[in-house]
């Protein structure tokens, strides 16, 4: 033993081995996080700058290169997660027990703040079935994101302080070269941003015209750009799905409808021009993908089995307009080759995959391709849903107005700019999409929290509407009852009153329900009916209206004994509605008076009548009824507001012609007239029991679910838009809503008396209007534009100049919370203009020359105005052109003038055409009659003869019929 050992001396303990915190293995692989994490930071620098001026400046930068610099963000991100967690985790383990206990304390929180930047970075990528679409959620994992990287540079310094110096210099090399750098990019970058509200090149148009579409580059567009609609299903899988169903699926010659009218246009255009190019103004719309691809104008065109013959408008057509270059329609817009994210169209599976987590992980360039501000406006859906007709189509005149959902809306009590509506909703719809895109539960990459729906949700793009023709067509039972469900409340029917003696100057008995007259047995009665628009913001009906089949069927029976009925079907006609029957429809016709019944846009002359519906309004409707002499029970009356898509006449067309081409449609036999099975929907009914004098019955009605007030309201706005023919009938209508306490009477009535030239009486109808000022819901806007009218009338110049400035722009609290802005009706900006003209003239005369000036300029401001929201507005055109001339301007003054020449209306073409179709359409020219009386007591369509019906009871059947 040693001295120590036998001395008993303590023995100390070995020291334990030192291991340093960052041994040569480990530096290496901290030396790969410093660049990867270098490299990062310059590289979020670039990304953070670009986000910050695209916020600031409203404008995209983003391009291709952009993309990459995200990709790379993501993969080294990802390159970074193993290093971290390998290197901390050693590090940790090599340092737990160092005395410098607050250094290990802050390593601790850079590890889990460097561990924080990699979860919300992963947290925010967008891959396989995971999104984080909360978004509370993702912003707050976004901004921790932003932030957890400065914090770990705070961290590390205070980590470092304990250990070797920090090498300053090195970092403020590196953190110079890479601002320089990121500054360099986003200088050059920043001189291209994405114009995405340009309007394409003029030497573009040659390629399509007499359609006003055109693109950005002036160029085609290659049909494969346009027909990805796979590429959209990725990722939207729920809208992809609706969309299908669609009929802007369907717009093309993939429509047996549009394929009949639109292989004529080719053909008659072809046989007229020697060339198919008339038919681009159909194609610019319906037929997008062979368009602008340059297929369309082949006069040799496969029409079924061209590839792009069936595209319709796709996804990418709608979502690749860059611009709404005006809203005349006819497909004035302006579209682009979309710009996709990298390896869009690579066949390399790899290489889609990564193109896809690009998309999703940085979805805002997508979307600001794809989703334009004008994408959500009602400008946009103006573009295809408004159209007149030019020469190059008619080789008639260069503007004839067609369908026009559009204006009607934009003008009317629905959209909150139309100032003399009759009724006001709530609150406005500011755009078609608010009806026609309703919110639908979705989980699709795209879905968001909207402010009103519960669940994350996307626009329907199914466009539910009322096309159930193209739906039957193609067998789908479960479309056609979205449409139709659709439809349900949007029209309302009332049998409102009897007129005693069958005349329309008879004594009314009105409102019927609870309490109804008693009939008497022999003598003859004029029922009164009333079609009314409710949730409706356009023209009823709009769209394809000469074909569009919406009539009313009125049947009245006893006990199981019809005794009248108008609008049944006649199944021995192949299911045709009797043509004596009410159709709310436009009967057009070509030059030479025959009927446009096939969609024949080239022949479109004038109309024979009109009977649309405004949004808001209502419609009446009379009936011829003799009460037979031997009714033994009370006498029922039905009415119901029955629509077909399409007429019997135009579906025998659209057989034929697609059976020529060898394509038959369903429900058609080769060689036989085409019977129209196409579903027929009820859209609104109403019933009346009349007890018959001298029957021991008792007659039960209920109360009829309308406001008293509101029917005689409706009945008197069918009246007055019918013209001068039933004024004093509206007249009483209206009269009858004063005695109930509305201010809809007196300021109605003021409409009828300013038409009859009963100015006087019309100021005193708006004085009585005017006390109810202060009542909810009172149309100030309304009052006032009126009451500029009959000023103007009245010469009261000054004070119609002070009302209609006030329709223009006045906005008063609860004007801002209903969404109304008055300022966009071109009606009354016409009349204000009219009124300074006046003025100005006025003036004039009273040598006062330099008001005189004032107000005919101001006039012209007033009509330019006009022209920004209507180009087409003719009085507009009008006026300045005698503005103009007022001030010398022979110039501008030949410019309205040439203007107006072709947006008036062709006066001389009613004439010959008219008399034609009169001649040719015993029940059309029955139906245009300034007063209409349906009869009810006609011959039976076949089909009821044996099962619904033994007798129609009249005096003279024949006679009635045509009873004025």
């Amino acid at each position: 033993m040693s001295s120590v050992a036998q001395s008993g001396a303590a023995v100390p303990k070995p020291r334990k081995k030192y291991v340093r915190a960052v041994g040569p293995r480990l530096k290496k692989l901290l030396y790969a996080i410093f660049v990867l994490f270098a490299l990062l930071l310059a590289n979020s620098g670039y990304l953070a700058t670009f986000t910050f001026l695209e916020w600031f400046r409203d404008q995209t930068y983003q391009d291709y290169f952009y993309q990459y610099m995200f990709f790379a963000h993501l993969v080294m991100g990802l390159l970074l997660i193993l290093p971290v967690v390998i290197f901390g985790f050693i590090h940790m383990w090599n340092t737990k027990d160092r005395r410098n206990r607050r250094a290990v304390r802050i390593g601790y929180a850079l590890f889990a703040v460097s561990l924080g930047i990699l979860t919300t970075g992963i947290l925010l990528v967008r891959i396989g079935g995971f999104d984080l679409k909360q978004p509370l959620a993702r912003s707050t994992v976004y901004w921790l994101h932003v932030a957890f990287p400065l914090a770990s540079i705070w961290l590390y310094w205070l980590h470092r302080l304990a250990g070797p110096r920090i090498k300053w210099r090195i970092g403020m090399s590196f953190g110079g070269v890479a601002a320089a750098s990121i500054a360099a990019m986003v200088i050059l970058q920043m001189q291209d941003p994405r114009q995405w509200n340009a309007i394409g090149p003029d030497s573009g148009t040659q390629y399509f015209e007499p359609s006003l579409a055109r693109t950005s580059s002036g160029n085609f567009i290659p049909s494969n750009a346009l027909m990805n609609d796979e590429y959209c299903l990725k990722c939207h899988a729920d809208i992809h799905k609706d969309w299908q169903d669609s009929v802007h699926r369907f717009s093309s010659f993939n429509n047996a409808p549009y394929f009949a009218s639109v292989s004529e246009t080719r053909a008659k255009s072809l046989e007229r021009d020697g060339s198919v190019q008339a038919s681009r103004w159909c194609a610019g719309c319906h037929d997008p993908v062979p368009f602008f691809s340059g297929a369309f104008d082949d006069p040799n065109f496969d029409m079924l089995d061209h590839p792009t013959a069936k595209a319709g408008i796709t996804c990418t057509v709608c979502h690749a307009i860059t611009n709404v270059n005006s809203v005349r329609g006819n497909a004035d817009y302006t579209i682009e080759e979309p710009l996709h994210y990298p390896f869009a169209s690579s066949e390399n599976a790899a290489l889609q995959w990564i193109n896809n987590q690009l998309v999703k992980a940085k979805p805002s360039f997508h979307k600001k391709t794809f989703l334009k501000p004008f994408h959500k406006t009602a400008e946009f859906c103006s573009t295809c849903h408004k159209v007149h007709l030019p020469e190059a189509l008619t080789g008639y005149k260069e503007f004839l107005r067609g369908q026009n959902h559009y204006d009607p809306y934009l003008f009317s009590g629905v959209s909150g700019h139309g100032a003399r509506s009759f009724y006001y909703p709530p609150k406005a719809v500011d755009n078609c999409s608010k009806c026609h895109m309703p919110l639908v539960a979705s989980n699709d990459f795209g879905a968001k929290m909207f402010d009103d729906a519960e669940e994350l949700s996307v626009h329907d793009h199914m466009f539910p509407s009322a096309n159930t023709g193209i739906a039957w067509l193609r067998d789908r039972d479960d479309v056609i009852a979205a449409h139709q469900e659709y439809l349900q409340d949007v029209m309302r029917v009332d049998i409102f009153g009897v007129r005693e003696g069958g005349e329309i100057d008879g004594e009314l008995i009105a409102p019927l329900r609870p309490q109804v007259p008693s009939l008497k047995r022999g003598e003859k009665y004029l029922l009164e009916t009333v079609i009314r628009t409710m949730k409706m913001g356009h023209l009823f009906s709009q769209g394809t209206v000469d074909s569009n089949e919406i009539w009313l069927e009125v049947k009245v029976t006893s006990g199981d004994r019809l005794i009248g009925h108008s609008g049944l079907i006649d199944e021995g006609k192949h299911n045709e509605v009797d043509p004596w029957s009410h159709f709310i429809n436009v009967f057009m016709l070509d030059k030479d008076g025959n009927r446009i019944n096939r969609r024949n846009a080239e022949d479109i002359f004038t109309p024979l009548y009109n009977h649309q519906i405004p949004p808001g309004a209502g419609q009446t409707v009379h009936y011829e009824l003799n009460v037979p002499d031997d009714v033994s029970e009370p006498v029922q009356v039905e009415i119901k507001l029955l629509y077909r898509k399409f007429d019997t006449e135009y579906m025998d067309f659209v057989a034929k012609q697609n059976e020529k081409f060898g394509n038959l449609i369903r429900g058609h036999v080769p060689g036989q007239d085409y019977t129209n099975e196409l579903p027929i929907t009820t859209m609104a009914v109403d019933t009346v029991v009349f007890p018959v004098e001298g029957l021991d019955q008792s007659v039960e009605n209920p109360p009829r679910d309308i406001p008293t007030w509101q029917r005689w309201n409706d009945y008197g706005i069918g009246l007055l838009l019918k013209g001068k023919a039933e004024l004093r009938q509206a007249e009483n209508a209206f009269r009858a809503v004063e005695e109930l306490d509305r201010y809809d009477g007196p300021m109605n009535l003021a409409r009828v008396l300013n038409t009859e030239g009963r100015l006087d009486e019309a100021v005193e109808a708006l004085q009585r209007a005017d006390e109810f000022r202060d009542t909810e819901g009172f149309p100030r806007w309304t009052w006032a534009w009126l009451s500029g009218v009959i000023n103007s009338q009245q010469g009261r110049l000054e004070e119609a100049e002070q009302n209609l400035r006030s329709v223009l722009e006045d906005s008063t609290e609860d004007m801002q919370r209903r969404g109304f802005d008055f300022s966009l009706d071109i009606e009354v900006i016409n009349q204000l203009g009219r009124t300074l003209f006046d003025l100005g003239n006025i003036r004039d005369r009273q040598r006062r020359s330099d008001e005189s000036l004032a107000y005919l300029e101001e006039a012209v401001s007033q009509y330019r105005k006009t022209l920004m929201i209507d180009p087409e507005n003719v009085s507009a055109h009008h006026n300045l052109q005698l503005l103009y001339e007022r001030l010398d301007d022979q110039e501008s003054a030949e410019k309205h003038r040439k203007l107006h020449q072709i947006y008036k209306p062709d006066d001389n073409a009613q004439g010959r055409a008219i008399r034609l179709a009169r001649e040719k359409y015993p029940a059309a020219d029955h139906a245009a009659e300034a007063v209409v009386k349906y009869s009810l007591h006609r011959e039976l369509p076949t089909q009821t003869a044996a099962d619904e019906a033994t007798e129609v009871t009249a005096d003279n059947p024949q006679e009635n019929s045509n009873d004025q």
